[in-house]
């Protein structure tokens, strides 16, 4: 793909509730869409960095700053690009892996485009849709919790995630065990709210018949989770620790987990995505694909990565409504506990430009 422009688009949306996790609480979406002009396409890409360096070290103003420094300079140097080679070319500059992210899934869309081909089959999908889950945040009492609960089973959602925290862990579990029975497809999400030494209090978990206990330690402790796991029946779930394939394969070595939940943001692009999923089924380890409530570009390129066949479980690939009154493109939803995977190529979905200039707070062009 030749690049003739990137823009980047800052955005802030509001949620349709507020979101709460051990880190804190969301009511304001504020996010980052990359634009690439090509000679015969354009593409798009979402950084899912947030607007504060809290779930992650990278945030918006960070993002803009260092793509718009160095990330885009060096890829405009380059003139005419390809997709799996916009990682390569990044490597000189360390970190940011949500930044580079952004620009290779751009490069992606608007290569796949000119390809007339969708990211599904260009990356190894094998389904037309990918079963939902749905995450639920901390809430103000159990029976909010319970009222939530029904709502999105309801809705069809087939996999329910319980944020948690100290104090905020078996009495709610036990609360939605209870109501809604075991046939209901569990598990919690810690976001790193534990440490070592809660190992007692961490396997009383084990009586609720969980998928998954995720990401309850700190990032940077593989040994702790492989401890961990020595300690509790629940599979352990990695997330935030998991940056790279290289960090994934450690992981397993270690024994540190025996599920991995996938964000390609995190992990630095979706061809690095697809390597952990590669690595990951060659040594029995579940993947999923998580969410970083993304607008629909970011889930349209989730959607795909989702449809690649060792993806067993269900995904953080929600209906649009789920956080957003109104998405930039076309908004997703949720048909009998699945999302569509796109077809069309690329990413397969269009960026409603009106929307998108409705959310948008600030705009960048950067040329040759």
């Amino acid at each position: 793909m030749k690049i003739r422009a990137v823009e980047l688009r800052t955005i802030e949306i509001p949620r349709v509730s507020a979101f709460r996790t051990s880190l804190g609480t969301q009511s304001l979406h504020a996010g980052l869409l990359v634009r690439v002009e090509g000679q015969d396409s354009e593409g798009w890409g979402e950084c899912v960095a947030e607007g504060d360096p809290s779930y992650s070290p990278e945030y918006v103003r960070g993002a803009v700053g260092v793509m718009r420094d160095f990330l885009v300079p060096r890829l405009l140097a380059e003139g005419e690009v390809l997709p799996q080679e916009v990682s390569s070319l990044l490597a000189e500059f360390r970190g940011h892996p949500m930044a580079k992210s952004a620009l290779e899934a751009a490069v992606l869309d608007g290569q796949l485009r000119e390809w007339n081909l969708s990211m599904s089959n260009y990356l190894g999908g094998t389904r037309t849709e990918v079963p939902a889950g749905v995450s639920v945040s901390i809430a103000d009492d159990i029976d909010a919790l319970v009222g939530e609960v029904a709502d999105h089973l309801d809705a069809g959602y087939r996999r329910i995630k319980l944020k948690i925290q100290p104090g905020w862990d078996i009495e709610p579990v036990r609360a939605v065990r209870e109501a809604f029975g075991s046939d209901v497809l569990l598990q919690v999400d810690a976001n790193t709210a534990y440490g070592r030494g809660d190992e007692r209090l961490l396997s009383r978990l084990d009586d609720y018949d969980l998928l998954m206990i995720e990401q309850p330690l700190d990032p940077d402790d593989l040994i702790g989770h492989a401890d961990l796991a020595r300690h509790v029946r629940t599979p352990i779930c990695l997330d935030e620790s998991v940056t790279s394939a290289r960090i994934a394969a450690t992981a397993i070595r270690l024994a540190a987990c025996s599920i991995i939940n996938i964000k390609p943001g995190r992990v630095g692009g979706y061809l690095e995505a697809r390597r952990i999923h590669d690595l990951a089924t060659a040594n029995g380890v579940r993947v999923w694909c998580g969410g970083m409530a993304e607008t629909g570009v970011g889930r349209a390129g989730n959607a795909a990565l989702a449809s690649l066949p060792g993806f067993d479980l269900p995904n953080d690939i929600s209906a649009s409504s789920r956080y957003y009154a109104k998405d930039i493109t076309e908004p997703f939803t949720v048909s009998d506990g699945c999302v569509s995977v796109p077809t069309r190529p690329g990413i397969g979905v269009d960026v409603r430009a009106d929307v998108l200039d409705e959310y948008t707070v600030a705009r960048d062009v950067l040329t040759p």
